[in-house]
């Protein structure tokens, strides 16, 4: 038997618990993992709270958890190019909240040496994310690229991204977080009286693209700074963005995605901030994240991981 987090019933952090779920072996195609880290994101709240994803089991007890870092300690039928004892980092669609995960292969990729743990684990989904988004926007150089929720996860590695490529960035969060985004090369402001006002200030020949990780006033703002509808995504309004001509993410994660993205963590062109849990405190992990204002990636830790 190994421990997961899982949950009998949809709710909120309460509802999470540590239980015993049989050793499962890998199959044709697949790896086993020794699970050292899993990130905690906005996927997996929605799951906790009851959305299940297409292709989910949908029985009791469900395990959260779409990204993930380990050590591989079995390798099934096909499997090439991975063997027991590799570190890795990966993602899916839950099930990574534990200590033992099996996954398909072409789901995993080589950790670089250098990069942490807890890095490791949380770092598909934001990095992923944000090479898509910013790619499906055609972000490059000569941009002035704004971001909402810069200090975040998705974030943090939208602006390194977006500066390594040879935009200009104007990163927004709250104040505490602005030597933070002057230390990932943004320009930082804050919401507020007078917003579009100060980033046309910031911005003399405007504003050509936008990242929008909050939704709300954030999409309003940015379609007002923006001149082509086209050049804003949004991470959170997939409702409205149809009709004002706003782009979505579009699906595109990939082993080979995520390996150019470490690749680059390794040559110190990205980077994120952690904040570590216990995997046995999952729940004090969701209340941490739903309280926000976190720099970067909350992360959970699994054995020597610690």
């Amino acid at each position: 038997m190994s421990k997961a987090i899982g949950f009998y019933e949809p709710g909120g952090p309460e509802v999470l618990q540590v239980i015993e779920l049989p050793e499962a072996e890998a199959g044709p195609g697949q790896v086993r993992i020794a699970v050292r880290a899993a990130g905690v994101q906005p996927y997996d709240v929605a799951v906790v709270e009851g959305w299940l994803p297409a292709g989910v089991d949908p029985a009791f007890p469900r395990v959260p958890g779409n990204e993930f870092a380990g050590v591989i300690d079995q390798v099934g039928e096909g499997v090439t190019g991975f063997a027991p004892g590799d570190e890795v980092l990966g993602f899916g669609q839950v099930e990574a909240y534990r200590e033992q995960l099996v996954i398909a292969a072409d789901q995993v990729t080589a950790k670089p040496a250098a990069m942490p743990w807890a890095v490791a684990g949380g770092f598909s989904a934001a990095a992923q994310t944000a090479h898509i988004a910013l790619r499906e926007i055609g972000v490059g150089e000569g941009d002035t690229l704004l971001v909402h929720g810069a200090a975040g996860a998705v974030g943090t590695i939208a602006v390194r991204l977006a500066r390594h490529w040879g935009a200009r960035v104007i990163g927004v969060a709250r104040e505490p977080g602005h030597e933070y985004l002057r230390s990932l090369g943004a320009v930082p402001v804050a919401y507020g009286e007078g917003f579009a006002d100060r980033v046309r200030e910031l911005a003399p020949e405007g504003v050509t693209a936008a990242l929008d990780g909050v939704g709300g006033h954030a999409l309003d703002l940015s379609l007002e700074l923006v001149k082509d509808p086209g050049r804003v995504l949004t991470l959170v309004e997939h409702a409205k963005a149809a009709g004002l001509g706003v782009k979505v993410t579009p699906p595109g994660r990939s082993a080979a995605r995520l390996a150019e993205l470490a690749d680059l963590y390794a040559q110190g062109v990205l980077t994120l901030e952690t904040r570590t849990f216990p995997l046995e405190r999952a729940a004090d992990a969701h209340r941490a994240y739903r309280a926000g204002g976190n720099h970067g990636k909350i992360v959970l830790t699994v054995g020597d991981a610690r």
